[in-house]
């Protein structure tokens, strides 16, 4: 049965087919071609797979993000991030990095983050004299930081599947994201420095309209603080905090006027659309992690690591190794769905927290978000800001090398990730 899954996968990816259909196409024959089992135990499996009240945090923080970017919400971000930052050398730049980071505290998503706040830096970014692909590609690695910065979409996936605390999850997210957002300004800074970026537009540091853009953007800034104190604190789950964070985007919307009866409906639409693919393809992932336990194939690739690689250290290279490759091929969610069952009990078998590994798999994949041939983001920016794909992957490369950096150190120093969990929860 596994064979006939593996070579359906290849075909069908090959051929171009959206990964949901690769998935279900691949199960099908599969199931069909080489197992007698009945089909009803499919739609029961994809059923349970989408029956899942944390699972229902994923559509409703996209809905948050959408009813963001239609309100207004992320511009008022941007002039306060601005205000603060810039002023440096690559200020502007850097400002958007930081609005990407506030805005993937509420959405939780990457695309949506570089979808909301691109639209809007691009063109701001090339009119204070920044190379327009430099913009959409600082744009593309800013957005990708929303899957590590809590509330995250593929942490809830990972928690899902791996049976993970989400909370624990959205907790050892903190470190790495800041390490990231800061990684990414030293890279801005240097560039912009060297090519002269941002140097048509003067701006002074003045600490009164931090203060006026401050108030402008307060009751925006005020939703993370509440989404995240409301989990932390032990008020509602991450799956009540996203539907907290839909109203609340509503609210603000209309609050500041921005946001009328004919955006919230095609914000919802849009949700809708996102959301019917997103579980089509949790329902063909699990199917196929359904096919490959039945092929004990978690065993067999846990077997295989303990017999031929005798540390953790090593074990965690291999897999970043294969994580980063299937990023370039796949998304995020069924990479997680898949992979989750295969590779945490053998990191587990080397004691490996689960969390820590978590976001290990997680920062892996987010790397491929940004390398082709998939790179879904940088396609979103390429829409957005009328740049070739290739120029953007070019522009890329320095905050590719730095997330590498960056992946190593939190693969062998755990307390990057594990410190605020342990402070917190005690574990």
């Amino acid at each position: 049965m596994a064979t006939y899954l593996f070579i359906t996968f290849a075909v069908t990816a090959i051929l171009g087919f959206p990964i949901w259909a690769v998935l279900t196409t691949s199960c099908f024959v599969a199931l069909t071609m080489g197992s007698n089992t009945p089909l009803i135990v499919v739609v029961q499996r994809m059923f349970t797979a989408t029956d899942s009240f944390p699972s229902l945090a994923v559509p409703l923080f996209m809905v948050a993000g959408n009813l963001m970017e239609t309100g207004g919400i992320s511009r008022r971000l941007i002039n306060f991030c601005n205000s603060i930052l810039g002023w440096l050398p690559g200020g502007l730049g850097m400002a958007a990095i930081l609005t990407c980071m506030f805005f993937a505290a509420i959405s939780g998503s990457g695309p949506a983050t570089v979808a909301a706040i691109g639209g809007i830096m691009i063109p701001e970014m090339e009119k204070a004299g920044y190379d327009k692909a430099f913009a959409a590609a600082l744009m593309a690695v800013s957005g990708a930081i929303g899957v590590i910065i809590p509330p995250s979409i593929p942490m809830v996936n990972f928690g899902v599947v791996g049976s993970v605390s989400i909370a624990t999850l959205f907790a050892a997210g903190f470190g790495p994201g800041i390490l990231g957002g800061l990684a990414l300004m030293i890279v801005t800074f240097i560039t912009a420095k060297k090519n002269g970026y941002g140097l048509a537009v003067k701006q002074k540091f003045s600490i009164v309209n931090v203060g006026k853009e401050f108030i402008k953007a307060f009751w925006a800034l005020l939703m993370p603080v509440i989404i995240l104190g409301g989990i932390y604190g032990g008020i509602f789950t991450p799956t009540e905090a996203a539907i907290i964070a839909t109203f609340y985007a509503i609210f603000l919307g209309f609050f500041y006027r921005t946001l009328t009866l004919k955006k919230l409906l095609a914000a919802l639409k849009e949700a809708s659309e996102t959301t019917c693919t997103v579980m089509m393809i949790v329902c063909g992932a699990t199917i196929f992690c359904y096919i490959l336990s039945f092929e004990r194939f978690p065993q067999m690739v846990a077997n295989l690591f303990l017999t031929y690689v005798d540390n953790k250290y090593l074990a965690l290279l291999v897999i970043n190794i294969f994580l980063v490759f299937v990023g370039m091929f796949m998304d995020s969610s069924p990479s997680i769905i898949i992979l989750t069952p295969v590779f945490l009990p053998v990191v587990t078998a080397f004691g490996v927290d689960p969390v820590h590994f978590g976001i290990i798999m997680i920062l892996n994949l987010m790397i491929g978000l940004l390398t082709p041939p998939v790179g879904m983001v940088l396609y979103v920016l390429s829409k957005v800001s009328s740049v070739p794909f290739e120029r953007i992957c070019k522009a890329t490369v320095p905050f590719i090398i730095m997330f590498y950096i960056i992946l190593q150190f939190i693969t062998y120093i755990p307390q990057i990730t594990l410190a605020l969990p342990t402070w917190m929860y005690g574990a």
